[in-house]
């Protein structure tokens, strides 16, 4: 530049000097607008990537919605439950409403037929037993009955154990009716012959008469088809039984009605389980099932025969036990259900929920 300045006329380098400044401020102004067009780029980009990732944000959730949505119907129809059923108790009513629902409500429905209704399982048939409970898919969601005393699927490792559910009754009205069903069958299957047919004594005469169908010792039922596989659940009055059968009914079982209060059971588990229930209190009401098995002759026992029972002390026990579970279901009904004008009703959701973080 210096040797230019030397060599050009003054006019020349003057105008070479606004040539050069005007030069500078076009590309300085160049300059300016791609800074901005990068700015305006990164911007865009920038929106671009918070778009993918928004968008990313609501296909996660949504597959999440989806795969929770598909989980809880896997979960829906994973489900088993087991009614594990005390003979004379209104079992057959009950499980009548089971079989007119399962087509309706898509689940099966399956006896469990033990040889001389044996209620204790040999071990390895509680192994198959178990096996069959939890890996047999093809009859999921699965309603499964019979005359079988509780069994505990934890012992055997199962990651989902059954759902448990029954019914008791006043020991001595089962054992009476037990009783005159030997004897006289029912009006569900009436020209099958039972094991004490042609006996024509009655309940009191064979009370009277120190007779071993009407013994003390056939109250026993109730408390080891609650307390389950055990030996000491089959000693006739073990008191470890009965603190075992009621440790169960609270701990293994989801809801046991009575069999006195029949129709307040099944509209709880039509509230709490519809995927098997669905309709069972409306067909409960006006089913022709319902109340199709009724014991046949059956007479009412004397009051003297009825206290001569209540002096053992296995009435004793028994009857503690079917007290306990009618305070448990009347609890449990207490905080289910509301009576209005002679009608049972359903209490609505009673719970909500709050305050939720973090804020998305």
């Amino acid at each position: 530049m210096g040797l230019l300045r030397v060599m050009m006329p003054p006019k020349l380098q003057l105008l070479a000097l606004l040539a050069f400044a005007v030069a500078m401020f076009f590309l300085e102004n160049q300059i300016q607008k791609l800074e901005e067009s990068r700015g305006k780029l990164e911007r865009a980009i920038a929106r671009h990537e918070v778009r993918e990732i928004e968008q990313r944000h609501t296909q996660d959730s949504l597959r999440e919605r989806d795969s929770s949505a598909s989980s809880l119907s896997e979960g829906q129809d994973d489900i088993v439950i087991i009614y594990n059923r005390v003979p004379k108790t209104a079992s057959t009513s009950f499980t009548n409403i089971a079989y007119d629902l399962c087509g309706k409500n898509h689940y099966h429905v399956l006896h469990i037929n033990t040889t001389k209704n044996n209620p204790v399982m040999s071990i390895q048939d509680q192994v198959r037993f178990v096996k069959n409970v939890t890996e047999w898919r093809e009859m999921k969601p699965a309603f499964y009955h019979g005359h079988v005393s509780f069994l505990d699927f934890t012992k055997f490792g199962v990651k989902r154990k059954p759902i448990y559910i029954n019914v008791i009754r006043d020991p001595i009205e089962r054992l009476v009716s037990y009783y005159y069903f030997l004897r006289f069958g029912d009006d569900y299957r009436p020209g099958l012959r039972r094991r004490k047919q042609g006996d024509k004594k009655t309940f009191d005469e064979c009370v009277s008469a120190g007779g071993s169908d009407c013994a003390p010792e056939k109250l026993w039922l109730q408390i080891p088809f609650f307390c389950g596989h055990y030996s000491e659940c089959w000693n006739v009055g073990s008191q470890w039984a009965l603190e075992q059968a009621k440790y169960n009914l609270v701990n293994e079982y989801m809801l046991v009605g009575v069999t006195e209060e029949l129709e307040d059971f099944v509209m709880m588990l039509e509230a709490a389980l519809p995927r098997f229930f669905k309709g069972a209190t409306e067909l409960y009401k006006t089913g022709k099932k319902s109340h199709l098995r009724k014991t046949s002759e059956k007479k009412p026992p004397t009051k003297e025969s009825i206290a001569k029972l209540q002096q053992s002390a296995i009435w004793k026990m028994e009857n503690e036990f079917y007290e306990f579970a009618l305070e448990q279901f009347q609890f449990v009904r207490a905080h289910a259900v509301r009576e209005k004008d002679g009608e049972l009703y359903l209490l609505a959701q009673n719970f909500f929920y709050e305050k939720i973080y973090p804020k998305n």
